[in-house]
């Protein structure tokens, strides 16, 4: 099959099936090409037939009866979505300033009913989506999602309070901390981190503000002890595989770009950070008179899923009175299955830990859970007490106020929906299955590359990640048969695999991205979406062979 008919058949497929809506018509077609030759499936919105349907403009903006209708017709629109979102291309194929050309120029005068909005949404809207929630989504990390984080995030919309005292809303500070030494037992965390002890968690919006948080605490525990004018003197350290938000935390925590220590690693210690690097790194900073800060640890990392060795790392940084942070935001979830658990081992020795339940642990964006050890050091990083915040609650001191937390003031209410997963799914029976079924897909996915001799697996694989590439010998012995006799280079094989995984992508039924690994072009198949199946996967790798077929005949 040729790339074009690759193509042509993912965008063929589509909404074919005539389904009535709530309050609404609706009819559904298989495809539409708009005025910017865009082909995409459409659902066709009908203005209710019914006569009790009343202008917006003549009702309040929190109506119950009129939330009660347009409320349903969403959870109708969301759940055909899910049912169908298979169906769609996985990667937008729409080019940039797309919908500047489909929407009006300025704002409507006059309102305009739930079901022209909808209507829009489907036909200018969803056709700009890369589907993160579909079954051949397995690019990047997913964001997984559940019925039940959808209704605990609703919940939290619905109730729309703004937690950043425990007074502002004392229902929502206090599930926080509950929800958080749930999950921080669930992973076997040490008492050190939980409230139950003398630690204790929030839930940030990511990572990045997680890590950013620990640094500004650490920096200024550090220069505290040894002057604010030797801010220019603190060196952090991470390995070269380390998330590109450690880079950023750093920059806004006024690290010296010159004091980022990115530490090379390599095949040798399967991309995981050695502590003898690091110990040597540490050493020729002491004796340039600078002064090691922070270490940000991995436990499944961005590019290859890698895990650094947390006890020896934080026996080094212990050495030289080192804050530690472990970033787990991908396969700390999986740490709450027995089979996983000892990739934290040594935990114990670090200041924080941070995991994103938005990644793995079926609840939706938002959600980075950040334990510390000494939460009095982010307080006194983080806190401003301005007179319009006092009560006598806060000045108890016995309660959290989480606004001394975070870099935020507010905060949204986003354990309900973490607290909801935990509830509705249960860590046994369904949550630890449900990370196992990916892991045994990827290695279903990983046996079938094994199969064919053309590829190889570039690393070690973790969790439910593959990495793997079109060898070059696979290309040196397409150009010997075309009658040339040049060596094939890794250059070429980076060509060819880049070459490949592109037109993967363009064809809309598979989505992937890519890593460089010492030179080397990989592409990465990370198995996480929710909905996913064998099947899937089976049909993932099949694509992958047809696309490989053509660039390898060429």
């Amino acid at each position: 099959m040729s790339s074009s008919a690759l193509t042509s058949s993912a965008w063929s497929s589509g909404l074919t099936s005539p389904r009535k809506g709530s309050g609404f018509n609706r009819q559904v077609k298989a495809s539409k090409t708009t005025a910017d030759g865009l082909h995409t499936p459409v659902s066709l919105l009908a203005i209710p037939t019914s006569s009790s349907h009343t202008s917006s403009a003549n009702i309040s903006p929190l109506d119950p009866e009129e939330f009660r209708r347009q409320g349903h017709m969403i959870i109708d629109f969301l759940a055909d979505y899910y049912r169908d979102v298979e169906k769609y291309p996985v990667l937008s194929q729409v080019e940039p300033g797309y919908l500047q050309k489909r929407l009006p120029k300025s704002t409507p005068h006059n309102p305009e009913p739930i079901e022209t909005i909808l209507q829009d949404v489907q036909e200018h809207i969803v056709p700009g989506l890369t589907h993160w929630q579909s079954p051949n989504f397995f690019a990047y990390f997913q964001c997984t999602s559940s019925i039940a984080t959808f209704l605990g995030d609703m919940l939290s919309t619905g109730f729309n309070v703004v937690g950043f005292n425990w007074i502002a809303s004392p229902a929502a500070t206090e599930l926080e901390t509950i929800v958080m030494d749930w999950l921080g037992e669930i992973l076997d965390l040490p008492k050190s981190f939980l409230f139950s002890g003398n630690g204790g968690g929030v839930i940030q919006g990511t990572t990045c503000e997680a890590v950013l948080c620990t640094l500004v605490a650490a920096r200024d525990q550090m220069l505290s002890q040894i002057g604010r004018e030797n801010l220019v003197k603190l060196v952090v350290y991470a390995s070269d595989q380390t998330h590109s938000a450690f880079q950023k935390a750093a920059q806004i925590a006024g690290i010296h770009p010159m004091n980022f220590r990115a530490i090379k690693t390599s095949k040798l210690t399967s991309y995981a950070l050695s502590p003898d690097s690091l110990r040597a790194q540490i050493c020729k900073d002491v004796e340039a008179g600078l002064v090691p800060l922070f270490l940000c640890s991995n436990v499944g990392t961005t590019p290859m899923a890698t895990i650094d060795p947390l006890e020896s790392l934080c026996a080094v940084a212990k050495d030289y009175g080192m804050w530690v942070h472990v970033d787990a935001a991908y396969a700390g979830s999986a740490c709450i299955c027995p089979e996983f658990r000892h990739f934290i081992d040594g935990v114990e020795g670090a200041n924080s830990f941070s995991l994103n339940p938005h990644k793995w642990f079926l609840t939706s964006l938002d959600c980075c859970c950040l334990w510390v050890k000494d939460s009095s050091a982010l307080i006194k990083s983080l806190s401003t007490n301005p007179e319009f915040l006092r009560n006598k609650a806060s000045d108890s001191k016995q309660v959290v106020d989480y606004k001394d937390w975070q870099i935020t003031l507010s905060q949204r209410f986003r354990s309900l929906k973490l607290w909801f997963v935990l509830r509705s799914y249960g860590t046994v029976a369904n949550l630890r299955s449900f990370m196992r079924n990916h892991v045994k897909m990827a290695n279903l996915f990983k046996g079938l590359v094994a199969m064919d001799k053309r590829f190889e697996i570039v690393v070690p694989t973790n969790f439910a990640m593959v990495c793997f590439r079109i060898l070059p010998s696979a290309i040196s012995e397409t150009v010997y048969k075309n009658g040339k006799l040049d060596i094939v280079s890794e250059e070429h094989a980076n060509e060819a695999n880049h070459k490949l995984l592109e037109s993967i992508n363009m064809s809309g039924c598979v989505f992937m991205t890519h890593v460089m690994v010492e030179g080397v072009y990989v592409i990465r198949f990370a198995v996480g979406a929710t909905p996913v199946e064998e099947r899937h996967v089976i049909t993932a790798w099949k694509v992958v062979q047809e696309h490989a077929n053509i660039i390898l005949s060429t």
